[in-house]
C-alpha cells in the first residue's frame, strides 16, 4: 500500500518501516494513525517476514501527536451530537489509536524499536508496544502528555509499568520529565545505546537478522508465550504453554535444526505462511 507517513522494505526475512517525515519531526498525523496499523497487519498476516525494525529519519524519533489531531473533527466535540453519544463516540477513537500499537504486539514476528533524539508522548505509546528497544546516546523519552494537561491514553501507563520500576514510571508520568538514554539503559527500558544512528541500525539489522535466521514458528510461540504471561499468572501460563505446544510443536523444524548441525550448514525453515483473514 501507498503511505504517506513511512518507508516499507522488505529483504532477508526483515521488513523495515521507516518514519519518513524529518522536517515534521516525524509527529503522528491522522494519516499515521491509519497507515500504521494496516502495515503491520499486513507484514504479519503475509508471514514472509521473521523480524519486524521501526526505525526513523531526522533529529528527532518522533515528537508524538501532531497537533492536526487534535484539532481536526475525530477528536473535537461536535455541538449537533447530544453529550452521551459523543463521549461514547470519543471512547471508539481513544481505541482506535491504541489498537495501532497493539498490533505490534499482535504481529507474529518480533518488533524492534530503533530510536535517535526525542522519542515524545506517542512515541513512548508506540515503542513500549514493541518487543525489544535501542537507542542512541542523544536519545530521550518523555511523557509528554502530562506536560500538556492531559493523562497518557494510548498505551504508556499500560505497558511502561511491566517494563521498568513502577515507581520511574510514576516519576516520568506526574513530572514530564526526559530520561536520557543512558538511564533508560540503566533502568531496563532499552536493551543497548549507540554512538550514532548509522551503528544503531547496523547494530539492530543485525539483531533483526538473528532472530530471522531461527524457526519463525518458534520465535512466534516464544512472543506469542513472553506476552501472555507478561498479563497472566504462572499457572495460567503454564497452561496456555502446553496447550499452544499441544497444537503447534511439530518435528518438522526440530529435526531440520539437528541436521543442519551434523551437516555443519545453517538451517533452512519455511517461513510462517499467509493468513487469510478475509473468510
Amino acid at each position: 500500500m501507498g503511505s504517506q507517513c513511512f518507508e516499507v522494505t522488505e529483504s532477508e526475512g526483515i521488513a523495515h518501516i521507516v518514519l519518513n517525515r524529518p522536517d515534521e519531526l516525524n509527529s503522528m498525523t491522522p494519516e499515521f494513525w491509519r497507515e500504521l496499523p494496516q502495515l503491520v497487519d499486513e507484514i504479519s498476516n503475509r508471514g514472509a517476514a521473521r523480524a519486524m525494525v521501526v526505525s526513523s529519519t531526522g533529529r528527532h524519533f518522533s515528537a508524538g501527536m501532531d497537533i492536526s489531531v487534535f484539532t481536526g473533527g475525530d477528536l473535537n466535540n461536535n455541538p449537533d451530537v447530544e453529550v452521551g453519544r459523543a463521549r461514547a463516540n470519543f471512547r471508539y477513537n481513544v481505541l482506535h489509536l491504541q489498537d495501532t500499537f497493539t498490533a505490534f504486539e499482535r504481529a507474529r514476528m518480533p518488533v524492534l524499536a530503533a530510536m535517535q533524539g526525542g522519542v515524545v508522548g506517542g512515541a513512548v505509546d508506540m515503542v513500549t508496544a514493541c518487543d525489544m528497544r535501542y537507542a542512541t546516546e542523544d536519545a530521550w523519552f518523555c511523557i509528554h502528555e502530562i506536560n500538556i494537561g492531559m493523562t497518557a491514553d494510548v498505551g504508556t501507563l499500560q505497558r511502561l509499568p511491566k517494563l521498568i520500576p513502577e515507581g520511574i514510571v510514576r516519576e516520568l508520568a506526574y513530572t514530564g520529565d526526559r530520561m536520557p538514554a543512558a538511564r533508560a539503559k540503566e533502568v531496563g527500558l532499552v536493551n543497548e545505546v549507540y554512538a550514532d544512528h548509522e551503528t544503531m541500525l547496523d547494530g539492530v539489522l543485525e539483531i533483526a537478522q538473528r532472530i530471522a535466521s531461527r524457526s519463525p514458528l518458534a520465535v512466534h510461540g516464544s512472543k506469542e508465550m513472553i506476552n501472555y504471561t507478561r498479563d497472566h499468572s504462572v499457572a495460567d501460563s503454564l497452561q496456555y504453554m502446553a496447550a499452544w505446544q499441544t497444537g503447534m510443536f511439530q518435528p518438522t523444524d526440530l529435526m531440520e535444526s539437528f541436521g543442519a548441525q551434523m551437516e555443519k550448514r545453517d538451517p533452512t525453515y519455511d517461513d510462517l505462511g499467509e493468513v487469510n483473514r478475509g473468510l
